[in-house]
């Protein structure tokens, strides 16, 4: 029931016997552009990469210090209010 079924003789595909008399171009490859960077880029790249790694992680560490800083506060200022 659930087994496929083929035919008894099946027919193969018709031949493709035709050959091109000229042959087709083949497409014209586009070359990138030339850029051309000398180690001054590469130098003011990393450098900019590095200060602004160096902000981010100044920012962070600020970020962190004024949370502790206002949990600390908050407590303080809730065992004040108990007295």
């Amino acid at each position: 029931m659930f087994l496929a079924k083929y035919p008894d003789n099946p027919t193969p595909p018709p031949a493709h016997t035709h050959t091109p008399t000229d042959p087709a171009p083949a497409p014209a490859r586009r070359s990138l552009p030339s850029v051309s960077i000398d180690q001054k880029t590469v130098a003011a790249v990393l450098v900019g990469g590095v200060v602004l790694t160096a902000l981010l992680a100044a920012v962070a560490v600020t970020a962190i210090s004024v949370a502790v800083a206002a949990v600390v506060l908050r407590s303080l200022l809730r065992d004040h209010d108990r007295r």
